[in-house]
């Protein structure tokens, strides 16, 4: 009998995953918040579509039980209450009635409030200045508490994605202060690949950063990305504080992930950037 596979989040991130899992062999069904969106899912092979909030006890009870579940949905954007919802009721939902199935919730790196450049790895303090941030570290607890596997996303950049390049396409992107805080990215696809990964051959009960090989300050980021497009450097500018996820400057580590086995496709943004939009 294959695999039962649940993936809570249908998008970005975890519609990639879901095909993948059916490539896979395994049986696969998606969560997703909304109607609309579960429309958009009719053609694609899967068992099941559960459409609503994750933190609604009585969907999760109608559950049957499963052998996977990731949960890799995103907050829409939303704030405190958002993350409330998505985050920390979602990893308390999935451990009460997903109690036998090996879990993995997707966090950010955005946890780590380290603001002085740090090399940051999985034993590095996880104190986040943000309400959200906190309560993405809660949710990461109430995971950790279940055995679950924690994953920590860097910015996720690829295939219609990708903020601070598509500023710099559009003539509004600047270089904040003298451009020397650090980015820290990964590629949809090495992400997609680090979570089927570590369902694979993950610890249980373990946190992993996911990230690229290569942090890059901003301006090394944009001066790049000015040649590579062909056009003017931003201009630089005052940096901007009032950012939802806080303002942090640190360079976040994989050696735990790759040491798991995985390797990155993109080992940088450059790779990234030139698979995703090659030379005419």
């Amino acid at each position: 009998m294959a695999a039962k596979t649940l993936i809570v989040g249908c998008g970005y991130i975890g519609l990639p995953l879901a095909l993948r899992a059916v490539e896979e062999g395994r049986e696969v069904s998606v969560w997703v918040h909304s109607q609309p969106t579960a429309d958009k899912l009719v053609s694609h092979p899967f068992r099941q579509v559960i459409v609503g909030s994750v933190a609604d006890e009585a969907l999760w009870k109608k559950l049957g039980a499963y052998d996977r579940v990731i949960h890799c949905a995103s907050s829409g954007r939303g704030g405190a209450d958002a993350y409330r919802e998505v985050f920390l009721a979602g990893a308390r939902n999935m451990a009460a009635y997903q109690p036998r199935a090996r879990r993995l919730l997707v966090s950010s790196t955005s946890v780590y409030g380290q603001a002085q450049g740090e090399i940051v790895t999985e034993e590095s303090a996880a104190e986040p200045s943000t309400e959200t941030g906190r309560i993405l570290r809660e949710a990461e607890q109430v995971a950790l508490a279940a055995n679950s596997i924690v994953m920590r996303s860097s910015g996720i950049y690829g295939p219609q994605r990708g903020v601070l390049f598509e500023k710099l396409r559009r003539g509004e992107a600047v270089i904040e202060g003298d451009g020397s805080r650090w980015i820290n990215m990964i590629h949809q696809q090495d992400l997609v690949a680090a979570i089927a990964h570590l369902m694979e051959h993950g610890e249980q009960g373990q946190v992993y950063n996911a990230t690229d090989d290569t942090p890059v300050t901003y301006l090394d980021f944009y001066t790049w990305c000015a040649a590579f497009l062909q056009c003017p450097l931003p201009p630089f500018g005052p940096v901007n504080l009032q950012r939802k996820r806080g303002l942090t400057n640190k360079r976040v580590a994989n050696a735990r992930l790759r040491a798991s086995g995985w390797q990155p496709l993109h080992p940088s943004f450059r790779e990234g950037l030139r698979a995703d939009f090659p030379p005419d």
